[in-house]
C-alpha cells in the first residue's frame, strides 16, 4: 500500500518529536506537578441538574457542531446512555440511584481536563497541551492518528473521526479555551438555567464545594470528585450519592497519569530514534514501487491504445468494404433496371411502329375496292 507524503512526514515529525520526550514532554517525567496557580475549572453540582440539555445546545452552537438528528428539545434521549462523539462534545444522562425513592439524577459528561492529562502523557508528538487557564487543547496538525489517547483516557473521552477518510481529527471538550481567552464563560456554563455549573479558579471552587458539603450535610456525599482523581481534574463534582451510582469511576487512585506512563514512555526515545531511517527507507521502497506501478500502468494504457487504434483500423476497412460492395450493388440494380426500362420502351415503340403499316395497308385497299364497284354499276 502506497504512503502519502502526509503521512510520512506525519511519522517523521513524530519521530523527531520522540526524540525530545524525556526532556520535553512531562509525559516522562516523575516529578509531580500541582497545576498551574491560574487554572480555571468547573464544579458541577448534580443536585441542581435538571437534564435540559441547554448544556449541549450551547455547547454544539459555541463550538460549530453538526445539528444533533434530534432537537435538543427533545428530553427522550434521556432514556438511553450517551457517550461523547466527534459530533457532541458534552452529553448529559440521567441515572437512577440505588434507592429507587429518590429522584433521577442528572449528570453532564464532558472532557475533564486533568491536572496531568492522560492523553498529553500518552502523545508522544506533543498534540496536547495543558494551559494556564486549565484547559487540554488538541493541535491536529503534528497528530499522527495513532489513537494512544483515547486508550489512555481513564474517562474514556477523545473521539476520533472515523467517518471522514482523508483528515480524519480527535475531537473533545476544549472547556471553550477560545471564549477563555476573550475573558468570557464557558458556552456550558453560561447556558446552565439553575446554576449546576459554576466557573472560577479551580482553587476557588473546591473552597466552594467545601462549604456547601459543611453547610448540607445530607445533601452530599463528603467527596469532591476530580480533588485528587488521578491527581486531580479541572471539572469538579459534587453528588447526593457515591458516585458509582452515576457512572463515574471511583476506582481511579490519585495517581496522576504521567507517574504511570513515565517508564513505558522513558523508552520511546530510544526506540524512535530508528525511525527516520527505517521510514526514509519504507517510503523510498514505496516510491520505488509508485514508479515501476505507474511506468506499467503508462505501458498498458499504451498497449490498449494501440490495440484500440489497430481495431478500429481494421473495423474502418471493413466499413469501407462493405460499403463499396453496397455501393456496386446499387449501381449495378440501377442499371438493370434502367436496361429492364429501355428494353421496355423499345419494345412498346416497335409495337407501335408496327400496328401502324398494318392501318394504312387496310385504308388503301377499302379504297382500291370501292372504284371497281362504281364501274360496274
Amino acid at each position: 500500500m502506497a504512503i502519502s507524503r502526509r503521512k510520512f512526514l506525519g511519522w517523521m515529525g513524530a519521530a523527531g518529536a520522540g526524540l525530545t520526550v524525556g526532556s520535553r514532554a512531562r509525559a516522562a517525567s516523575t516529578k509531580h506537578f500541582t497545576g498551574h496557580p491560574k487554572a480555571k475549572g468547573v464544579l458541577h453540582d448534580i443536585t441542581r441538574c435538571i437534564g435540559c440539555r441547554r448544556c449541549e445546545e450551547a455547547c454544539n452552537r459555541v463550538n460549530e457542531l453538526p445539528a444533533p438528528d434530534r432537537p435538543f428539545s427533545d428530553l427522550t434521549v434521556l432514556e438511553e446512555k450517551r457517550r461523547t462523539t466527534p459530533a457532541k462534545y458534552t452529553v448529559v444522562n440521567r441515572h437512577q440511584p440505588d434507592n429507587r425513592q429518590r429522584s433521577p439524577l442528572y449528570v453532564k459528561t464532558q472532557c475533564n481536563h486533568c491536572q496531568e492529562p492522560a492523553c498529553a502523557s500518552a502523545c508522544f508528538v506533543r498534540a496536547f497541551t495543558k494551559n494556564d487557564d486549565g484547559s487540554v487543547t488538541y493541535d491536529p496538525s503534528v497528530c499522527v492518528g495513532c489513537r494512544y489517547c483515547m486508550i489512555a483516557c481513564p474517562f474514556e473521552i477523545p473521539t476520533y473521526e472515523y467517518d471522514k477518510a482523508l483528515d480524519p481529527k480527535i475531537q473533545k471538550c476544549t472547556l471553550c479555551h477560545p471564549l477563555l481567552m476573550e475573558g468570557k464563560l464557558p458556552g456550558c456554563v453560561e447556558a446552565c438555567p439553575t446554576e449546576a455549573l459554576t466557573f472560577g479558579k479551580r482553587h476557588d471552587l473546591l473552597t466552594v464545594a467545601r462549604e456547601r458539603i459543611q453547610a448540607f450535610p445530607g445533601r452530599y456525599v463528603e467527596h469532591i470528585y476530580g480533588e485528587h482523581e488521578m491527581g486531580g481534574t479541572s471539572w469538579l463534582y459534587l453528588a447526593p450519592v457515591s458516585f458509582s451510582q452515576v457512572a463515574m469511576r471511583e476506582d481511579l487512585g490519585t495517581t496522576p497519569a504521567p507517574e504511570l506512563t513515565a517508564g513505558a514512555l522513558g523508552a520511546v526515545p530510544m526506540v524512535v530514534g530508528l525511525w527516520p531511517v527505517l521510514l526514509t527507507g519504507i517510503y523510498a521502497v514505496s516510491r520505488r514501487k509508485d514508479k515501476i506501478a505507474e511506468e506499467e500502468e503508462q505501458q498498458a494504457v499504451s498497449a490498449a491504445l494501440e490495440q484500440a487504434r489497430k481495431e478500429a483500423e481494421a473495423n474502418l476497412e471493413k466499413v469501407k468494404e462493405q460499403a463499396k460492395k453496397e455501393q456496386e450493388f446499387i449501381v449495378k440494380k440501377a442499371v438493370e433496371q434502367a436496361l429492364e426500362e429501355a428494353k421496355a420502351a423499345a419494345e412498346a415503340e416497335a409495337a407501335a411502329q408496327s400496328e401502324q403499316p398494318q392501318t394504312d395497308e387496310t385504308q388503301g385497299a377499302e379504297k382500291d375496292g370501292a372504284a371497281p364497284d362504281k364501274e360496274e354499276s
